[in-house]
């Protein structure tokens, strides 16, 4: 169908790649660590990152020069690291074809400046808004990579790029919705992160489902208010890249973020807590982002600002709980 280039070879890079391939695609695989270029080439299996995809299918090859793995792409997909994102991709400046598609399957906001991913993949690429797509939605990578039935949302300014990728994405496990919404979807897929570290933090502290649901339907409300007040449509926050996403990554142990919060809830240092994690998640440079963006935009973000507390000068759980709910009884 089509030429499709992801850019990083890590775990959702490499199952989303491996969905373009399943939907009939020729897709090439560009990450900076040799070692996982190659054993996707020899081994057709990428150990480090995604071990449960098994096999990858022959139509995946890899490319480790830049100019030669995007030179004839006809959608370029981006799964870089969010806070990494533009240094990254200005490497790649000039090297695109006029023509490509962008698709972006990174989730967070860029610290320092409280950008979305689509402002930034803008922006480092000179692209305009119309060869920009979003998708997001509830695809923890490691049940894509086992073909575990799943949906996501296809996003763009531009009705007929949203429709080509959705094409390009489309299998029988994985079904794309259309949206025209890519500032809701962006920020969807970046502040459920945030209420995800929440949850995982009261379960790490010993709390259980209601905590958890409390916690959950307030972050809900706290990521819509952000999102309506920077132009997004309250109804994405209500689909599958909103509550769809937020289910999945505040229940999951396999989510990053919740792992990472369980672990501070059990008193882990962040220190700690980034061993045991297998890294930092995604969600704790999104806290202190999104509070820059709520800032400038006048929006009240107690949730972000107990997590933040908790990242920086140690609260607990029941301090962030607190925060949340500590206002003066009235209506819901």
């Amino acid at each position: 169908m089509a030429r499709i280039t992801v850019l990083g070879a890590g775990a959702w890079g490499t199952g989303f790649g491996r969905v373009l391939a399943d939907a009939g695609n020729d897709v090439t695989m560009w990450d900076i660590v040799p070692a996982v270029l190659e054993d996707i080439r020899v081994n057709r299996r990428n150990s480090a990152r995604l071990p449960l995809a098994g096999i990858l299918p022959d139509t995946m090859t890899v490319e480790a020069d830049r100019r030669t793995a995007v030179a004839d792409a006809q959608i370029v997909v981006v799964a870089i690291a969010s806070q990494s994102a533009r240094g990254a991709l200005e490497s790649f400046r000039g090297f695109l074809p006029q023509d490509c598609l962008v698709v972006s399957v990174m989730k967070g906001i860029e610290k320092g400046t409280g950008k979305r991913m689509d402002q930034v993949v803008c922006e480092a690429l000179d692209l305009p808004r119309t060869r920009f797509v979003a998708v997001s939605g509830p695809n923890l990578s490691a049940q894509v990579a086992q073909r575990q039935p799943t949906a996501t949302v296809v996003g763009s300014e531009s009705p007929e790029a949203a429709r080509t990728v959705a094409r390009a994405c489309s299998t029988p496990y994985f079904k794309p919705y259309l949206s025209d919404d890519v500032i809701g979807l962006e920020l969807c897929g970046s502040l459920k992160n945030i209420v995800a570290l929440a949850v995982g933090m009261g379960h790490g502290a010993g709390f259980g489902e209601n905590t958890a649901s409390v916690v959950m339907t307030l972050g809900m409300k706290e990521m819509a208010r952000l999102g309506v007040s920077a132009g997004a449509k309250a109804e994405t926050f209500a689909g599958l890249a909103g509550f769809g996403d937020l289910i999945c990554t505040c229940t999951s142990p396999l989510s990053r973020n919740y792992t990472f919060g369980y672990n501070l809830g059990t008193g882990m240092s962040i220190e700690e807590a980034t061993k045991a994690s297998n890294g930092v998640a995604e969600g704790v440079a999104t806290t202190s982002a999104a509070l820059e963006l709520a800032g400038r935009l006048g929006v009240p973000m107690p949730l972000a600002e107990g997590v933040n507390a908790v990242l920086t000068d140690g609260s607990g759980f029941d301090e962030l709980f607190v925060r949340l709910t500590s206002r003066e009884i009235a209506a819901e």
